[in-house]
């Protein structure tokens, strides 16, 4: 029988309240995440797990600031401030993420020469991160995608996710963005649902007998 599951995207100290990458509203979608978890067959989460010297990190790179768009290596990378180190807290999960239902956790930007918003392939779809082939040898055909940030690693990971031949359903009301432009969620939000994916608003998590609230 064909399986539901749910990505948790990348819901770490650095992209939560007083992290060095702090996405708005983040700390909000917690709770939310525990109760989502039970409500499925398996549940899935990933990572950010950078080396210290990786190449997105602005710090990195003499002259430029967080922010600035560069190319390395033909491929265009914004720069941020360090964050999600290799075994550092700000690499953690929130510590009130329930994680006792998480069957498996995806790691990605874990190159130092190439970041990955998806949590399926890095940036330039050189290197698969194993997520489509485990979902589907667990025979799930329906991805739901919950976390940070809503205009990069849930947008990027959604885009992919339909490109991998899954039905894929946003909860938008579970995900925040870093909007590091004004609109740049609510394009994001246009982008994967012309791309094929479904977006459910609050009122639509019904189906998981969730009181979500106004």
């Amino acid at each position: 029988m064909p399986k539901k599951a749910l990505i948790m995207v990348d819901l770490q100290n650095d992209f939560c309240q007083g992290g060095s990458l702090a996405v708005p509203g983040a700390d909000e979608i917690i709770s939310l995440a525990n109760q989502l978890q039970p409500r499925f067959d398996l549940v899935i989460a990933t990572k950010d797990w950078h080396p210290q010297d990786h190449t997105s990190f602005a710090s990195n790179h003499p002259g430029h600031s967080v922010g600035d768009l560069i190319m390395i290596n033909g491929i265009s990378q914004i720069l941020w401030q360090d964050h999600c180190v290799q075994k550092t807290y700000g690499a953690a999960f929130h510590p009130q993420l329930n994680t006792q239902l998480i069957k498996k956790i995806f790691y990605k930007g874990t190159d130092k020469n190439i970041d990955s918003y998806s949590a399926f392939f890095d940036n330039a779809h050189r290197r698969a991160t194993g997520l489509s082939d485990y979902l589907k040898e667990a025979q799930v055909e329906d991805v739901y995608i919950m976390g940070l940030a809503t205009d990069y690693c849930v947008k990027y990971s959604s885009l992919d996710a339909v490109q991998q031949g899954f039905n894929v359903f946003v909860m938008i009301g579970a995900c925040r963005g870093v909007d590091l432009h004004p609109g740049d969620s609510t394009k994001a939000i246009y982008d994967m649902q012309t791309a094929g994916a479904h977006i459910l608003q609050t009122n639509d998590y019904n189906q998981f007998n969730i009181s979500m609230g106004s």
